[in-house]
């Protein structure tokens, strides 16, 4: 329950502050995307079904403020959800490689699937301006914000998992 509370809340959250803060904070005409970094680490922590419904519900709130077709967005993070649900099991806590791989691939994975079903099917072929200019610009710059974000989601998760093992213990010592 606790865990649907965090991420109810964690998605709008993440929204503001990538669509209010960060746009005051461009590097290269670029804002670092944290959706895709929120669904990565939640996909990462929770498993697949998890990352999926938040990547849904994360790229539908995009979709709605920012996007050009409805639901791209929430199909792109969707499946970026799940796949990275597919390596909960190898979810280790003091690793974080395994967890900035995962958002390194998914940002470039994000990028890489928006020009093709927005720019590529209506015959814009720039990709290696869109790349140099756009994906890779980006991809730094989540890299970098996901540094510091990482952990503080970690904490969290951390901080309600512990909560979680000592309530099912304590109602395990009432039985």
């Amino acid at each position: 329950m606790i865990q649907k509370i965090l991420i109810a809340i964690s998605i709008p959250f993440f929204f503001l502050l990538q669509a209010c803060v960060f746009t005051s904070l461009e590097l290269g005409n670029v804002i670092p995307n944290l959706m895709v970094l929120l669904v990565c680490v939640y996909g990462f922590f929770y498993g697949e079904k998890t990352g999926a419904v938040c990547g849904f519900f994360a790229g539908l709130l995009m979709d709605i403020f920012f996007g050009e077709m409805l639901g791209l967005n929430a199909l792109i993070i969707m499946l970026i959800g799940y796949v990275n649900g597919g390596f909960s099991g190898l979810f280790y806590a003091e690793d974080i490689r395994l967890p900035l791989i995962l958002i390194t691939l998914s940002d470039a994975t994000f990028g890489l699937m928006y020009y093709v079903s927005t720019f590529l099917i209506r015959g814009k072929i720039g990709f290696t301006y869109y790349a140099l200019n756009v994906i890779c610009p980006e991809i730094f710059y989540t890299l970098l914000v996901s540094l510091v974000i990482y952990p503080i989601l970690l904490g969290i998760d951390t901080l309600f998992r512990n909560y979680r093992i000592k309530k099912e213990r304590e109602s395990q010592q009432n039985v």
